[in-house]
């Protein structure tokens, strides 16, 4: 291994390198003597200062966050993407395949608030922050009272405005992205039965060339393979749906010895209520287990 290096490739953002560090501390303890560089790449994501909303109803914003690091992985200029998984489209880049993943974080969203208030606690026609159409559609469910501002940025750049916007009561964040920058915020933790992540929330995934069996050895050791099958699950549900991070739905895995447990909830148009669906299948089979739910939630 003496001698042997690898690039790692990330945005540049806080939370982004925060990650890719925790990427690094992975490899290093695996390989000690593994050469390790980090690339920061600049994506369309970062170079947007138009709300995410607003980029979901027109171009839309799969890949906004992750297409430039692809193309450098193709390129051959990086070894590994390292990713927020929730960014990453459900339809693979032929020649590229998520290797492997960290253990996962805290999947929950957080509410934020100036006051210390909870959800149930805000007064109506309090206004709530938050870019994602998903976190949108569940606010409006359950506080159909409340006023919705998009939110876009970083996380610190989102809890800047929260200051800034004098008429803002809180904003919405994931739990896993404040902790891994390790700011001690005081929050309400929304429940995951109303409020269920995004597909891929809280994990951080690696991607390879799918022929670079070199590096993919280089991985192997630090995947987190009950991460792993439960991404694998959620990406396939979001294939089958045919929606990434800029759709209303909220779809989350988990797996209980050798049992993979599924849930998701989809937001329609022009519907308030989401449709909700749940099953239990075998822990070695993640598509399958997505395909049940994606039949019962639409099946017949």
């Amino acid at each position: 291994m003496g001698g042997q290096r690898i690039i790692l490739g990330t945005r540049g953002s806080d939370l982004a390198l925060a990650q890719a560090r925790l990427v690094e501390e992975a490899l290093r303890a695996a390989w000690p003597e593994l050469q390790i560089a980090l690339e920061i790449i600049r994506t369309s994501g970062d170079e947007s200062a138009r709300p995410v909303a607003v980029l979901d109803r027109k171009a839309g914003r799969k890949g906004m966050f992750t297409r430039e690091i692809e193309r450098e992985l193709l390129s051959g200029r990086i070894d590994v993407a390292v990713h927020s998984a929730k960014d990453l489209p459900s339809e693979a880049v032929e020649a590229l395949e998520i290797k492997a993943t960290l253990t996962r974080a805290n999947t929950e969203d957080v509410l934020i608030t100036k006051n210390g208030q909870r959800l149930t606690g805000l007064p109506s026609g309090a206004i709530i922050g938050t870019g994602s159409i998903r976190r949108q559609r569940q606010l409006v469910w359950r506080r159909p009272d409340l006023e919705i501002a998009n939110l876009s940025g970083n996380v610190p750049t989102r809890l800047r405005k929260l200051r800034e916007n004098d008429d803002w009561s809180g904003i919405i964040l994931a739990r896993a992205g404040v902790a891994r920058l390790g700011l001690t915020i005081d929050g309400e933790i929304l429940s995951r039965e109303d409020f269920v992540p995004a597909g891929g929330q809280g994990v951080i995934a690696l991607q390879t060339r799918r022929a670079d069996e070199g590096v993919k050895r280089l991985l192997d050791p630090i995947d987190h393979r009950a991460t792993h099958v439960c991404l694998r699950a959620e990406r396939e549900f979001l294939r089958l749906l045919g929606g990434d991070c800029n759709f209303p739905v909220g779809v989350q895995a988990r797996t209980e010895e050798k049992e993979l447990r599924m849930h998701a909830q989809v937001f329609a148009e022009g519907e308030n209520a989401p449709r909700v669906g749940a099953v239990i299948g075998a822990g070695d089979a993640p598509e399958k287990v997505a395909a049940e739910l994606m039949e019962q939630l639409y099946g017949g």
